[in-house]
Order: C-alpha cells, then sequence, then structure tokens
C-alpha cells in the first residue's frame, strides 16, 4: 500500500472488488506485507484497547503531517487497522479531524468482524483523532 495513495483512489481501488468477501480477503492479503512494528513500539503507550487481541496504534507527526502505523496479534485487525491508517496517513492535523468518513462501513468491511473487534477498530479511529486535535490544540 503506497502511504502517498490519495484516499478516493484507496477506497476506489477495493471498491472495485464487487464481492464484498472478496474484497474483505483482498484487505487481510494486503496487511502481510505491512511490516511488524519493533518492539519498542509494542508497548502499553501504545496499546489500544477493547479487545482481547493485542493492539498497537503508533501516531508520528513529521513535517506537518501526521502519519499511523498499526499492528496487531490478529491479521484482520492489522488489515482494517492499516487501511485506517493508510487513509489517514500524510494529511495535516486539521484534515485528520475534519475528515471522518465512514470508509469501513462503505468498503462493507464491518460485517466481516466480531463485536469486540468493530469496537477496536472505532478505537483505533479515536486515537487517530485525538492525536490529531492534540495536535491542534497544543501545537507540535
Amino acid at each position: 500500500m503506497n502511504l502517498a495513495e490519495p484516499p478516493k483512489q484507496l477506497i476506489e481501488r477495493y471498491r472495485a472488488i464487487p464481492d464484498a468477501q472478496a474484497r474483505f480477503a483482498a484487505v487481510v492479503d494486503a496487511a502481510t506485507a505491512r511490516p511488524m512494528l519493533g518492539d519498542e513500539f509494542r508497548i502499553g503507550t501504545f496499546r489500544v484497547e477493547g479487545c482481547q487481541v493485542r493492539t498497537w496504534l503508533v501516531p508520528e507527526y513529521h513535517e506537518g503531517r501526521c502519519w499511523f502505523r498499526v499492528d496487531s496479534d490478529a491479521i484482520s485487525l492489522k488489515a482494517i487497522g492499516g487501511l485506517l491508517c493508510d487513509f489517514y496517513s500524510g494529511k495535516t492535523p486539521d484534515v485528520v479531524v475534519r475528515e471522518a468518513p465512514d470508509v469501513l462501513t462503505e468498503l462493507g468491511l464491518m460485517p466481516h468482524l466480531a463485536e469486540n473487534r468493530r469496537r477496536t477498530l472505532w478505537r483505533i479511529r479515536e486515537k487517530i483523532g485525538a492525536f490529531a486535535q492534540s495536535l491542534l490544540n497544543d501545537g507540535p
């Protein structure tokens, strides 16, 4: 996944897969290419609560833009959380806060997940938004 890929193009690439199950499989397959986070990031500071499976979100801010990386012991969370990270990475904090499309529902990915995994993904989105909001409130 190219982090510079525009969000609309990112959505359209997956939307072009007509079958929802095949679309979900493509997102999960793309996750296998995502690098694992190093041990220095797999700590409580970056932990996303809400699921029995360990999941971490690493927010970063460079040159006026937000960048996000995710990892999880569950490939489905790594995959769909990674899609969220791709969608919001490279944007300025004000755009991250302002732009809240329901990309996961729009792509039909949520029905393939258990309720606790859905909650974890919404928490990832909340943490992404909170990070960007903190940059707007407190400055970089």
